[in-house]
């Protein structure tokens, strides 16, 4: 089950039920408790996954001033249980070695096989800050100590320096697998606010305390904070000083630089809360219970809730919540009533969420419960699922299918009409004069510098140039198994229509896709222009990128402004132009980057497909997936769609932001020879004033000159926009390129690495004539498979084409080519994608599909009605690139475009 909200496919949060069938009698039983720990261990050679409980208060009392049930500290307990999942039996343990003292409301974290345990109350008052560290690696359990000889000294670990100071009702956990960090709290004189973090990997050990950066989270005690495998932790809800609880979420994360960040999370909470219980299952973190003002116990729909940060969304039992006012159920659900307590305690172990004890009123508990969360959404739609762990899956079953349906019905749609394919298929002079200008220039230039060895010949073999022989230690490949792999599967997003079946992500075989080999071919048309790692961040003057990403990094809830007039005056265009002009000028010519990664292909000034694409697989930002994945565009932000101003002007905010995390490199449209022709121009006169649109769009060409030309991923993958075509042999011909570079003064080398196509199909070698204008080429598969074994390459990604799938295989498989916008310039009713390179280098294509016609007429949605004036006027003045390959049939239901 699922919901579907504003274009994207959200699971609500999940029924808990008792775990049945579990063993555990006399002592091995944790019995009734609250205020204690729990927490998974990873598993061992002697043991599978297993569940810690610490501590906690066995028995309660009427609190004095408050009549409110309290903790009884003379029932404080430092008792050890551990619960095996494989096994379902519950045991207490007996480690050796002086343990902590009696403790609740403490804080726990787990270290890879070992628990690590800190502060709380006890007894004897607060404890101490020391770290206590419960070793379970082999069967001989123990407290960690300073040994001397075979007797224990000291139990607890020595930590050097000043610390956090004894405090309970505070939050710790592991972020990044190495820093302990511990947030909030209470010190018995005040509520706290501050953060500590102590580097697991670096003796002698110390506490640093932490002076974040951003948005910080106000003072606050029974919050609780898990760390999200990609090193966020986040920090949700708690009760301030006056005892309000808090509804609140923010994310800490650490730079290259060292400096960590505080981001306030979004979404709306359910309810705001106090001691109730958080931890995260891939993307999405589970909350569970908790109290309101005055110990009032959550109830409802609010006592189970979800905070998708893939999707920036909270969840309760019924999907999306809209609004902090819990909607009234007449339906009875037994799993909310379950989670009417706080003080309890959860842990995750795969998919499965553990919740233990708690206090429900003045009633101790001693229920244990489970609830799995929605795989669905966390293995697919969500960005925590990448390709690399597509890899991992490979690994362990090459036959894993996904969980998903083999049959896919394709739901009827209408094809592209016959004045459509006729538009698409009606050749541009104007763009065929402004290539062949362009190409003139390049040809004279080249021949003016001395690239004499490059072939100039069309329908014969480039030659190879002789300053770059070919290795002759490199063999056919044949005996080794490639590093780099598309996965079989393709991600897909259904069309969104009526009813609910809207918006549903689904993976299609590869071998379904037939439309690839359609690429939108070009007759003399679609000319554009000859001519992991953690985060650092650029500034810009006065933040004005900050502003940027604010105002239009809205995924799910963008939309086309009434007024056309552009938020930024061409004096903030310049100031964000020259902060990423900076960035650009200190990056090589061919960026050098890891994966994780997603690639972007053409997007045209289609800013709602960008949105549509952040919005279904994650997005750029703290609060989406930019902590853990990269971002590679590959050109062509601006002309033909609407939107120019805000791709571009987004790109270069996020660009600056996240100058080691988000890449851009340059496309045939990046140049003022084309841009000028095909809406770009016209778009900045037309949204900033003559004089001012003007400059803008000058601004702006000058900094393309400076975006890098070329990608290499792991130095397995080169991403360029065009291709290789007749020149281009070895990177080190792109890499000796010099920037600032425009293409009347450039070479064959650019007018091939911006403008080349592959050929039609694998049949058609050599190099041939590019429809695209005179001047320009084709290469065939021969030229793919011979640049790569050259240079050491297993695939070549490129944008350039309209596909109707949003990427096509060639050469084999080694070569792709990526198209990222929807419908192209209105008439090719193709899907977009995106191609996720994963850390084992396995490729997962992500899809997302034209957005079907406005159920109102055009002349009641004004908003449609523009954006079919703009696609209109200007595909008249300058047609599209047509489909390649016979035109699509109405009975041709076996595109994407037909889901």
């Amino acid at each position: 089950m699922g919901t579907a909200g504003k274009g994207a496919w959200v699971v609500p949060a999940p029924a808990y039920r008792e775990v049945e069938g579990w063993e555990g009698v006399g002592e091995d039983a944790p019995g009734f408790r609250c205020g204690h720990s729990l927490t998974a261990v990873a598993p061992t050679k002697g043991h599978g996954p297993r569940l810690i409980l610490f501590g906690g208060a066995t028995a309660i009392e009427a609190g004095a001033s408050s009549g409110l049930p309290g903790i009884r500290l003379a029932g404080v307990t430092n008792s050890v249980h551990s619960y095996d999942v494989e096994k379902r039996k519950w045991t207490r343990l007996h480690p050796v070695g002086e343990p902590p003292s009696p403790r609740a409301a403490h804080s726990a974290a787990a270290v890879g096989t070992m628990v690590v345990f800190q502060g709380g109350i006890g007894p004897a008052g607060h404890s101490t800050d020391d770290l206590y560290v419960l070793d379970l690696t082999n069967d001989r359990f123990k407290w960690h100590s300073k040994v001397n000889g075979d007797s224990y000294l000291k139990t607890e670990v020595v930590v050097q320096g000043a610390g956090p100071g004894p405090r309970y009702g505070h939050c710790m956990d592991l972020v990044a697998q190495r820093y302990l960090v511990t947030v909030s709290g209470n010190d018995g004189k005040r509520v706290l606010s501050d953060a500590w973090a102590l580097d697991t990997a670096q003796k002698p050990y110390r506490w640093q305390k932490l002076n974040p950066e951003g948005d910080r989270p106000s003072a606050r005690m029974y919050a609780t904070a898990s760390a999200r495998s990609d090193g966020m932790l986040l920090l949700c809800g708690g009760r301030d000083a006056s005892g309000t609880p808090l509804s609140d979420a923010y994310g800490l994360l650490m730079h290259t630089n060292g400096q960590w960040e505080w981001t306030l999370a979004p979404g709306i909470s359910p309810s705001p809360r106090y001691q109730h219980a958080a931890v995260f299952v891939g993307a999405r973190l589970h909350v569970t219970g908790g109290v309101l003002r005055g110990g009032r116990a959550i109830e409802g729909e609010g006592a189970i809730a979800v905070l998708d940060t893939a999707a920036g969304v909270w969840l309760d039992r019924n999907g999306i919540v809209t609004s902090r006012t819990l909607k009234s159920s007449n339906e009875h659900d037994a799993s909310s009533e379950l989670l009417r307590r706080c003080r309890h305690a959860a842990a995750s172990v795969g998919s499965q969420i553990y919740i233990y004890g708690g206090l429900r009123g003045d009633i101790l508990l001693d229920d244990f419960l489970v609830a799995e969360n929605a795989p669905f959404q966390s293995e697919i739609t969500s960005p925590m699922y990448n390709a690399d762990r597509v890899q991992r899956a490979e690994n362990q079953n090459r036959n894993h299918n996904f969980n998903s349906d083999s049959s896919v019905q394709h739901s009827a749609n209408n094809s592209t009409d016959k004045k459509s394919i006729d538009m698409l298929t009606e050749a541009s002079a104007a763009e065929a004069e402004a290539v062949s200008a362009v190409w003139r220039a390049a040809k004279e230039a080249s021949a003016a510098s001395s690239e004499d060895s490059l072939s100039e010949g069309i329908g014969s073999e480039s030659p190879l140039s002789e300053t770059s022989p070919m290795p002759e230690d490199l063999d056919d490949g044949g005996s080794l198994e490639p590093d780099v792999k598309l996965h079989s599967r393709a991600v897909v997003v259904a069309k969104e229509a009526v009813g609910d079946l809207g918006c549903m992500v689904r993976q299609l075989s590869l071998d379904q896709f037939e439309n690839e080999s359609r690429r939108m071919h070009p007759s003399s048309n679609d000319q554009s222009y000859p001519g992991k790692k953690a985060l650092n961040r650029q500034r810009s003057p006065q933040g004005l990128h900050k502003k940027v990403i604010s105002f239009l990094l809205k995924p799910r809830n963008w939309r086309a402004p009434a007024d056309r007039t552009f938020f930024l005056d061409s004096y903030e265009v310049g100031e964000l132009c020259y902060a990423a002009e900076q960035i650009f000028m200190q990056e090589p010519t061919v960026l050098q980057l890891k994966a994780p990664i997603k690639v972007f292909g053409d997007l045209h000034g289609q800013f709602g497909d960008l949105m549509r694409l952040f919005d279904e697989y994650g997005f750029p930002s703290t609060a989406g997936d930019i902590t853990y994945i990269d971002y590679l565009f590959l050109g062509d932000y601006v002309d033909r769609g609407q939107h120019s101003l805000e791709t571009i002007t987004l790109l270069l905010a996020l660009k600056i932001e996240y100058p080691e995390n988000v890449h851009l490199i340059r496309g045939n449209h990046e140049a003022a020879d084309i841009n000028a022709l095909f809406g770009f121009r016209l778009e900045c006169i037309e949204r900033m004033g003559e004089s001012d649109g003007i400059w803008a769009w000058t601004r702006f060409n000058q900094l393309f000159n400076y975006l890098p030309l070329a990608a290499m991923i792991e130095k397995k993958i080169i991403c360029m926009h065009g291709g290789i075509g007749r020149s281009i042999n070895t990177v080190e011909q792109i890499e000796k390129l010099e920037r600032p570079i425009t293409m009347d003064v450039g070479s064959i080398i650019l007018m091939d690495l911006l403008w080349s196509d592959p050929t039609e199909n694998d049949s058609v070698e050599g190099l041939r004539p590019n429809a695209r204008g005179p001047g320009l080429v084709t290469f065939g598969p021969d030229r793919v498979t011979e640049f790569c074994k050259r240079n050491k390459l297993q695939l070549i990604i490129r944008a350039h084409e309209c596909v109707m799938d949003g990427f096509e295989r060639f050469a084999h498989g080694q070569l792709i080519t990526l198209f990222s916008a929807t419908n192209y310039c209105g008439t090719a009713n193709n899907a977009g994608a995106i191609l996720v390179v994963g850390r084992g280098l396995v490729i997962v294509p992500k899809l997302i599909h034209p957005l079907p016609p406005p159920v109102n007429s055009p002349e009641s949605s004004p908003e449609r009605a523009m954006d079919a004036t703009w696609m209109q006027e200007l595909n008249i003045q300058r047609p599209p690139t047509p489909t390649r390959g016979r035109p699509q049939a109405a009975s041709d239901r076996n595109s994407l475009a037909y889901i």
